[in-house]
């Protein structure tokens, strides 16, 4: 199972961000001790799959090990997991997430926005 997390937050600057991050690559590439232990907010960044700053409208995204970013002008923002070829839907208004996805909003008081998009994912044989 891979998990994308959509944040929506303000970061130091008061600026609102938002983003999608790949929980797993988050998880290999830093020490997530001060997440866990509530000393540290978890943001998107630049690196993370996408990234906007609504201050600013600077936006990025980035593929990662997992996921393959694609930006279509009907389906708005997808993301294809590499490892069994399947398209995760973020969009809220979408009927479904896509195959083998779930979609889990959470209410925080942390944050102002946070959703999980859990996708399982089946080796082909």
């Amino acid at each position: 199972m891979t998990t994308i997390v959509f944040v929506r937050d303000r970061n130091h600057r008061g600026q609102e961000i938002s983003g999608y991050i790949d929980y797993a690559h988050r998880l290999k590439t830093e020490d997530f001790g001060p997440y866990f232990s509530g000393r540290r907010k978890l943001l998107p960044r630049h690196s993370d799959l996408s990234f906007y700053n609504w201050d600013t409208n600077y936006s990025t995204s980035n593929s990662t090990a997992n996921y393959q970013v694609i930006a279509d002008s009907l389906s708005g923002l997808l993301f294809k997991n590499k490892r069994d070829r399947k398209m995760v839907c973020v969009d809220p208004k979408a009927p479904s997430p896509g195959d083998n996805t779930t979609c889990a909003r959470l209410s925080s008081q942390r944050y102002i926005q946070i959703t999980l998009f859990d996708h399982i994912t089946r080796r082909k044989a």
